[in-house]
């Protein structure tokens, strides 16, 4: 398939609600293989669609390839039914290069989405993987990693963001 290029901070569109999928065909299969091969190529866990410029409400995933076996998941119009627990964990972002910061999330969490076909799925999650599924679903609401920080971090993060500013 193909590498696409990831949206970097501070695109505009990494800061917009993606739209949900309607339609689950040929083009929708095309682009959740791109995403996973540009998470791949990208050394990443996790892509969103708004993160390679399709504003659509679909993100990839894999927690395990860098430790065994590939195991990429694709989740189509996430929805969190429950979470509970709390857990901080440092979170980096492909949109974000380079930037690794602490952020507070449930521990646990139930999900609700769709595969590729259309059909409806709910599974658990817990540990990375909810902290993957987390960080890539508030990026179908427009939501970054650093939106999540205290203020005082924010403040300790103003030279980097400035810097990959200075990058666009």
């Amino acid at each position: 398939m193909s590498v696409l290029a990831v949206l970097r901070w501070p695109d505009r569109r990494l800061n917009e609600p993606a739209g949900a999928v309607a339609v689950f065909d040929a083009g929708l299969r095309h682009l959740a293989e791109d995403m996973l091969d540009t998470m791949y190529a990208a050394a990443g866990r996790g892509l969103a669609g708004p993160q390679v410029g399709a504003m659509l409400r679909i993100f990839v995933m894999d927690c395990r390839w860098k430790e065994g076996a590939p195991d990429p998941r694709v989740f189509v119009n996430p929805a969190i039914v429950t979470a509970e627990g709390e857990a901080t964990r440092d979170e980096g972002c492909l949109s974000l290069p380079g930037l690794m910061v602490p952020v507070t999330r449930p521990a646990r969490l139930r999900l609700r989405w769709q595969g590729l076909d259309g059909t409806w799925v709910t599974a658990g999650f817990d540990g990375v993987e909810a902290t993957c599924i987390q960080h890539e679903r508030d990026h179908l609401d427009g939501i970054l990693h650093i939106d999540r920080t205290t203020g005082e971090i924010r403040t300790i993060l103003a030279p980097a963001l400035a810097d990959l500013e200075a990058q666009k």
